[in-house]
């Protein structure tokens, strides 16, 4: 578990103090055996070496830093605040709680500037299940008995006080059912026998107002909710979590007849992501896309492809609709997985045109909990910090760790490079086993992070359109990111 000491402090302090000097070329290394933890390790060097004696592998890739190499604009990294996390993270000491929100929001730590919320329950609230309206089982259309109630309360008020640590903070908000008098089975779950898991569209305004009143009630507690998706993962219900089925079609004409004028009529900005569910079905978004253009700004992904997840996907969708945002807004994090799952599902999408990335979920205890009763529950999936209660404590996962090496050092606005040959399959022998990102900071800094999921160093060369060549260590099992000094700098 974290534990606090004079000596972490400074440990702290001096990462942080390295990061900020951008006029020297600087490397900084995260592993999977948790030797390293954002550390500062041997920079890279201007031109081209031989590298270190007995590595058993050599990389090079090109990058275009070039106004012709510019690609998409980075909005952030983060993850899901679901209520287990709220209610985690509101037991912890007012010191360890301010000191863990610091390890993920401020300059000394993660620096995550995008947080996902449940709108209302998910597989990860503890029971019972619940909405912002569900009036007892009674219809209500005049939305009488509409109430965020205690758990929104302090959902709202914990990204109130995430934001007033990260002003530029982009909140975004997914719903996992709409409340139960809204629906054909009547209920926020799959009745098996029943079936009809959809709205009922005699209350397509009503859904349409009850997103506009959760987005009121949140702002009205200094919690701007930037952007939201109608329905998180849309093709998928469960008899155990709460969740709705909504065809493309169906998505497409509640944005274009119903969502999005109410937004309008009611004077909000809030973005509407269109999807929220898993690249192997893109003609989903496309079909919301083409039906209700006017009104979504940004196509929502996550990872949970059971056949194929290509983050390619991104760049197919990209190339037919370029003026359109992507977001991977939900991947899970699990003992169970890869030591590099968080840096895969974040370097998946920077490469194919994604603007930001969030994991599933934040906080979890080490029960990896607390969460719903049922079927369709993630029992292996932690969050990128666990809770202790009990001891007052919180333990930073790898996956965290994983994470920061891109949060940390990509403000935002960054501009992601053109490249080739990032995953230097022909010198490694591997498919992805090495791969690379490169941004290019609103200070005119370049950003490289680097995973290698060989178990050897490898030594990497970076050769730029601009006529510079960079070289260093990168060590095996590891994320390694290098902070490079503007041209001319």
């Amino acid at each position: 578990m974290m534990r606090f000491s004079v000596l972490w402090i400074v440990a702290v302090k001096g990462v942080l103090s390295a990061a900020n000097n951008k006029s020297v070329p600087q490397a900084f290394a995260s592993s999977a055996d948790g030797l390293y933890k954002l550390t500062s390790v041997d920079a890279p060097v201007k031109g081209r070496n031989s590298g270190t004696p007995g590595l058993n592998f050599e990389c090079a890739f090109s990058v275009d830093d070039t106004p012709s190499g510019y690609r998409q604009t980075v909005r952030g990294f983060g993850a899901t605040v679901t209520d287990g996390t709220v209610e985690l993270f509101n037991e912890l000491s007012d010191p360890t709680r301010s000191a863990l929100l610091d390890e993920l929001l401020a300059e000394s730590g993660a620096k995550f500037n995008m947080m996902r919320h449940t709108i209302a329950a998910s597989e990860m609230s503890p029971e019972p299940a619940y909405t912002y309206d569900d009036a007892n089982g009674t219809v209500d259309t005049s939305f009488k008995h509409f109430n965020i109630s205690e758990r929104g309360r302090n959902m709202a008020l914990l990204l109130a006080e995430m934001t007033a640590k990260e002003p530029e903070l982009t909140i975004v908000g997914s719903s996992w059912s709409p409340p139960a008098w809204m629906k054909e089975n009547g209920g926020l779950r799959e009745n098996l026998y029943m079936g009809n898991n959809v709205l009922n569209q005699s209350y397509a305004t009503q859904f349409a107002q009850y997103f506009v009143r959760y987005i009121h009630a949140y702002g009205g507690r200094n919690a701007k909710v930037n952007a939201f998706t109608i329905q998180n993962q849309p093709l998928y219900t469960s008899a155990g979590v709460p969740s709705m089925s909504i065809s493309a079609d169906e998505s497409a004409k509640l944005i274009q007849e119903d969502i999005g004028p109410t937004l309008h009529d009611a004077g909000l900005q809030t973005e509407i992501w269109a999807y929220d569910g898993n690249t192997d079905t893109p003609q989903y978004p496309q079909t919301v896309l083409d039906g209700a253009s006017k009104y979504v700004k940004a196509v929502a992904w996550q990872c949970h492809a059971v056949a194929d997840n290509n983050w390619t996907a991104l760049t197919d969708f990209h190339d037919k609709n370029s003026d359109i945002d992507q977001y991977m807004t939900n991947c899970w994090t699990s003992s169970t997985d890869k030591w590099s799952q968080a840096a895969d599902f974040t370097i998946g999408p920077l490469l194919n045109w994604g603007k930001g990335v969030m994991a599933w979920a934040l906080g979890t205890d080490d029960q990896n909990g607390p969460h719903l009763d049922g079927q369709g529950v993630c029992e292996t999936c932690h969050g990128l910090v666990v809770v202790d209660v009990e001891s007052d404590t919180y333990e930073l996962q790898v996956d965290y760790y994983m994470m920061a090496q891109f949060s940390k050092f990509i403000p935002k606005d960054s501009i992601v490079l053109s490249s080739n040959d990032e995953t230097c399959d022909e010198a490694c022998g591997l498919q992805k086993s090495l791969e690379a990102v490169v941004t290019l900071s609103p200070d005119g800094s370049r950003v490289a992070v680097i995973v290698n999921k060989l178990a050897n160093d490898t030594h990497v060369t970076l050769h730029t359109k601009g006529n510079q060549t960079w070289s260093g260590l990168v060590y095996g099992a590891s994320v390694v990111t290098w902070v490079l000094p503007a041209v001319g700098a």
